[in-house]
């Protein structure tokens, strides 16, 4: 199952598929099938971070600022329309709301990261190498994935979005291999973005620099 013949391609498509059964089944998948092909659970970044206060601290404020930073400059910049149309319909919608906390954190912070992260990095590092080189295009193949994952239900904008957290994440992962600090940076990057939408904040924050 760690190689690449049939039970390898097998699994890798199980996992590819699960998130359309149910969030996060793709990223059950990955930890099945690192305990039953016998990964390291290092080698999926499953490492416990040295000091857990100071990791989510800092992953937390590396979500936010990014987010922030995206909302406020570089979108706007690409010409990206300020709403996110496919997420509006969660401003002031209180129902929503135990529902996306659960897709944000556990779908997105846990089963992306475990996916786009340590799982496929794992298979491109098998692949590919564990050089400088070979982790930069682990790194880049990983991120196209990630922003055509996002494409789909977001379009050109939200695969944009994607990239280059894809990119941030991805490099960070690449160069500590431990999995706890982007995957709280994820949730942190998503609800914030929730936040802003919620209260129905972002053509103010997109016009707040470029107008």
């Amino acid at each position: 199952m760690r190689g690449f013949g049939p039970l390898g391609i097998l699994s890798f498509f199980l996992i590819a598929l699960g998130n359309f059964v149910f969030l996060p089944l793709s990223a059950i998948f990955v930890l099945m099938w690192a305990k039953r092909s016998r990964t390291p659970w290092r080698d999926i970044g499953y490492v416990r971070p040295r000091n857990w206060v100071t990791t989510a601290v800092a992953a937390t404020a590396l979500g936010v600022a990014l987010k922030l930073a995206l909302k406020i400059l570089v979108m706007p910049l690409l010409g990206a329309d300020p709403v996110n149309h496919a997420y509006h319909y969660l401003a002031r919608n209180p129902a929503a709301i135990p529902a996306t906390l659960y897709l944000l954190v556990v779908g997105a912070g846990f089963g992306e990261e475990t996916v786009y992260r340590g799982y496929l990095f794992e298979r491109f590092g098998r692949l590919l190498g564990e050089g400088a080189i070979a982790k930069a295009a682990t790194v880049i193949l990983t991120t196209l994935l990630f922003g055509a994952a996002h494409y789909r239900e977001q379009g050109l904008a939200g695969a944009q979005q994607a990239v280059i957290t894809g990119l941030v994440f991805g490099s960070i992962f690449a160069s500590t291999g431990r999995i706890a600090f982007v995957m709280i940076a994820h949730a942190a990057f998503d609800l914030t973005a929730y936040w802003i939408i919620y209260h129905d904040l972002e053509a103010h924050l997109a016009h707040l620099v470029i107008r």
